[in-house]
């Protein structure tokens, strides 16, 4: 039997899509910083759409500790423990596909446009 969705959820999904989308508009053409949690050993987003000079935070909410990780290691977030956060900087040259050491099923990318 499949269970329907309650208002909740849906609400949250829709606000977390604006959310998504709000990040990555801009106006003016000033550097916009992508929010990235990790829970439930996933990054969300997996897919990031960011303009070089963007900043990107990623913010462990489970309990085991993370990294986000460039395929090649050229960039890393370090450890981070639950709460603990890292941003980068978007540049032009960087690896666009990155995954967590500790958990190699991670994995997420970034678009430049």
């Amino acid at each position: 039997m499949q269970k329907g969705l309650s208002r909740r959820a849906v609400l949250g999904g829709a606000l977390a899509s604006a959310s998504a989308l709000s990040f990555s508009a801009r106006a003016d053409g000033t550097p916009v910083v992508h929010e990235v949690t990790i829970k439930r050993f996933t990054f969300e987003p997996a897919h990031l759409r960011v303009q070089a000079g963007d900043t990107i935070r990623w913010t462990n909410l489970d309990i085991a500790p993370h990294t986000a990780s460039a395929d090649d290691i050229s960039w890393d977030t370090g450890e981070l423990k639950q709460g603990e956060s890292a941003e980068m900087v978007v540049n032009d040259g960087i690896i666009l596909t990155y995954f967590c050491v500790f958990h190699p099923h991670m994995k997420g990318s970034i678009e430049i446009v």
